[in-house]
């Protein structure tokens, strides 16, 4: 998946067939694997009081069909994190010096 500049949304459903709707804030590669960084949709600006919780979810494909998984490894978890936090606060510092 390449950089995507805006946002994008997506359904995921768990394995009770509950579905849910995802805003996907960033989308990384790393290591020859891709990570999202996602926040419910229905996170609107009424819950701008509260502080969101931003989950990095790694995208993998299980017979033939797209999955996203929690990280489990503590290391790999730490390093696209960081990598993601640098890639914000790029665009972030590029947009300042475009204003």
């Amino acid at each position: 998946m390449e950089d995507q500049y805006g946002s994008d949304f997506i359904t995921i459903v768990d394995e009770d067939g509950k579905e849910y709707e995802l805003e996907v804030l960033s989308t990384l590669e790393y290591n020859g694997e891709t990570y999202m960084a996602v926040i419910p949709a229905d996170a609107g600006e009424e819950d701008a009081e509260f502080s969101l919780e931003v989950s990095i979810l790694k995208s993998t494909e299980e017979d033939g069909e797209p999955l996203l998984t929690a990280i489990e490894d503590e290391e790999e978890l730490k390093a696209v994190y960081d990598l993601m936090m640098e890639e914000l606060y790029a665009e972030d510092d590029t947009e300042e010096e475009d204003q």
